[in-house]
């Protein structure tokens, strides 16, 4: 399914589909004079990121969704992928916006330390990478399981260490880390995150917290984490983070001792452990795994020629199951 396309018929389709599901608040029409059109837009939609093109003695706006690839179902027709071990999932080509496969992709699911994507891309947007951030309390998590830095109070590094960390490692105490430095406090930041989402048009997200450790009111979609991931891929620092297979640094304690972090990366195509098909390079992505979430990929990969594409996949049943059911989407390029 194309989000744009050169072919009149195909726009006056696509138009007419997209104009049945408004997200706008309120569009303006730049160049135009002062016209304002009201229309609906809350977190109650099922599906994310499509918007209205209205029409007025000839003015026309330019619809959210431009630039986007855009599926209000499931595409699966003519593919060969099997996805019946895992919950939603996706391909997007982005040069081409198209939605080369999708499954479940406006269902609400947690998205266990995808979350962290979110994290790092407000951050980005909202920090320096040079400016030191300083440990409380607030990074002692406690939960059974949860990937740690072993940060303690007074701790201190860098945002562009943290983010490394947060990225590659995937700790859970360097997320509070950030959020706390970075939005002031953890409330606010989670506040931004959603603030984020909103702006993205992911209407079917929610974040409770800046780890995605579980929370029953902390959610996303397949589609809601293409848009979140499609804004990160456009920052070269977090391009260069995700293709990153191990990071080590040195950070210090609040005596100013040097403490050492030396970790590889949760992302298995990293590693080595699994490969991606002939035609498809992996240049990154995140990880995430919790027993509600179960396990979960988000990727940026390239083809041969060069192109861009996104794929995701959560809650499927295994570490195994999940890396073979991303190959086998990762093979529905060029087919």
């Amino acid at each position: 399914m194309r989000c744009t396309n050169n072919d009149k018929t195909k726009k006056k389709k696509s138009f007419t589909g997209v104009c049945a599901l408004a997200l706008c608040t309120c569009l303006c029409l730049g160049g135009c004079g002062q016209l304002t059109y009201d229309m609906p837009y809350h977190m109650d939609y099922d599906v994310s990121s499509f918007n209205v093109v209205s029409r007025q003695e000839r003015r026309t706006t330019v619809p959210f969704a431009a630039g986007l690839c855009v599926a209000a179902g499931d595409v699966t027709e003519g593919t060969e992928v099997d996805m019946t071990r895992a919950e939603a999932a996706a391909l997007f080509a982005l040069d081409s916006r198209e939605v080369l496969y999708a499954k479940n992709i406006h269902e609400r699911l947690y998205p266990a330390s995808l979350t962290k994507v979110m994290t790092a891309l407000v951050a980005l947007e909202n920090g320096k990478l040079n400016q030191t951030l300083t440990a409380t309390s607030a990074v002692n998590i406690t939960e059974s399981g949860a990937v740690l830095c072993g940060l303690k109070s007074g701790d201190t590094m860098t945002l562009d260490q943290a983010l490394r960390i947060l990225l590659v490692y995937s700790s859970n105490d360097v997320a509070m880390l950030i959020a706390e430095n970075i939005g002031g406090s953890v409330e606010h930041f989670v506040e931004m995150m959603n603030e984020k989402a909103r702006l993205l048009g992911a209407t079917n997200t929610n974040f409770m917290n800046p780890h995605g450790l579980t929370d029953l009111n902390h959610y996303t979609t397949a589609y809601d984490l293409y848009l979140i991931f499609n804004a990160a891929i456009k920052f070269d620092t977090f391009n260069e983070i995700i293709h990153m297979s191990n990071y080590q640094t040195v950070y210090y304690d609040a005596d100013g001792k040097a403490k050492e972090f030396n970790k590889s990366t949760s992302n298995l195509f990293l590693r080595g452990n699994y490969q991606a098909p002939a035609n498809v390079t992996v240049i990154g992505g995140k990880t995430g795994t919790t027993m509600a979430a179960g396990n979960c990929l988000i990727l940026f990969s390239r083809d041969e020629n060069g192109d861009p594409y996104i794929s995701v996949i959560l809650r499927a049943e295994s570490p195994d199951t999940l890396y073979g059911q991303m190959i086998d989407l990762l093979e529905e390029i060029h087919k």
